[in-house]
């Protein structure tokens, strides 16, 4: 049996086979190619699940431990004491649900959500108050997050709901 790519465009080739446009791999090929992406995916992932880890980590501990510079920050953007140190909690708390590997993913998915939040929220009071400059961080995270965010669902598909029978 022939392992030349075939085409699928629908032109003849000379030796009388339809010719098809997207090259199609011999099956040890595709099983590799396969077993890179997953391994791609996952070193991606885990890369930034550490890096969101240390980020939001070093963040919450700063904010439990009443940093002075995270403090003044906190506070010059008009959010009182004590939401700072529910903050903190917060980030520590999910840091620990990130993880995990392979568990929690229904709870990995609320962290997500908990860690654009306070992207979003830290991003729109810094360019209220600090100006736009001041917000880099912040996007940087965004971005950050939003790569390890995909990764996590290409790794961990969901099934999909069962719609309602009409």
């Amino acid at each position: 049996m022939s392992k030349r790519p075939l085409n699928l465009s629908g032109s003849t080739e000379s030796n009388g086979f339809p010719a098809l446009t997207a090259a199609v791999l011999c099956h040890q090929s595709n099983e590799k190619i396969i077993s890179m992406t997953q391994k791609t995916t996952k070193t991606i992932y885990w890369i930034g699940i550490v890096l969101t880890s240390l980020w939001f980590g070093a963040s919450g501990f700063f904010e439990l431990t009443s940093n002075p510079v995270v403090w003044d920050i906190t506070v010059q953007l008009g959010y009182p004491p004590h939401f700072i140190y529910l903050l903190g909690v917060a980030k520590l708390s999910g840091v620990a649900v990130l993880l995990i590997p392979g568990k929690l993913l229904r709870l990995k998915e609320w962290v997500f959500a908990g860690v654009y939040f306070d992207i979003l929220f830290a991003f729109g009071s810094k360019v209220a108050v600090l100006g736009f400059a001041a917000s880099l961080d912040a996007i940087i995270a965004f971005v950050m997050v939003s790569v390890t965010y995909l990764m996590f669902r290409k790794l961990y598909a969901f099934p999909q709901p069962v719609e309602a029978l009409s």
